[in-house]
């Protein structure tokens, strides 16, 4: 290789790929290299290297670094805050890639099922329960509580809650004539 000439791109990288030196972003989206090394210790930018070891940027990078430079110029989010924010889209690109995929899958079942008879397997594969018992409630009698009709008289419901010192089951307390 000739001496003071570097390779603009690291080895095993698509052939239609373009790649940025560190010079060339930084001028173009009017920031230091310093800024650029900065992001990069900070976990924000990820650029590929040479055989070399010069940072080599690419068009997803310089995406992600506008999103970088709007959140902190446009928004004056702080570096901690850019990489919670980009984590998270991150991880919402992830779980939208995994709901794609899922329901593609089901459509394809589906139509699948269509052909060999949906329906039919379905049918065969719900569980069939026996009818409940229904129990209808009267009225309340003299007895106090609902009857049912189907059996003896029902326990009167429990009141949901007792004043502290009286008895759910007892008589309420008799009051003191004052009228």
């Amino acid at each position: 290789m000739p001496r003071g000439r570097r390779p603009t791109r690291p080895l095993g990288a698509p052939p239609g790929q373009r790649f940025y030196m560190i010079s060339t972003l930084a001028q173009s989206y009017g920031i230091h290299q310093q800024t650029l090394r900065m992001y990069e210790r900070e976990g924000l930018l990820k650029p590929s290297r040479s055989e070399g070891n010069t940072r080599l940027y690419t068009d997803e990078d310089m995406k992600r670094l506008e999103m970088i430079l709007s959140l902190s110029r446009d928004l004056g989010v702080n570096l901690a805050g850019i990489d919670v924010i980009l984590k998270l889209r991150a991880q919402i690109e992830q779980m939208q890639k995994e709901m794609n995929e899922f329901v593609s899958w089901v459509r394809e079942e589906m139509k699948q099922g269509a052909r060999e008879g949906f329906a039919e397997r379905l049918e065969q594969a719900l569980v069939r329960l026996p009818p409940q018992a229904i129990v209808r409630v009267e009225a309340v009698h003299s007895g106090g509580g609902p009857q049912r009709q189907d059996g003896p008289p029902a326990q009167p419901p429990a009141p949901p809650f007792a004043p502290a010192g009286v008895n759910p089951g007892s008589a309420p307390p008799s009051s003191t004539a004052r009228d």
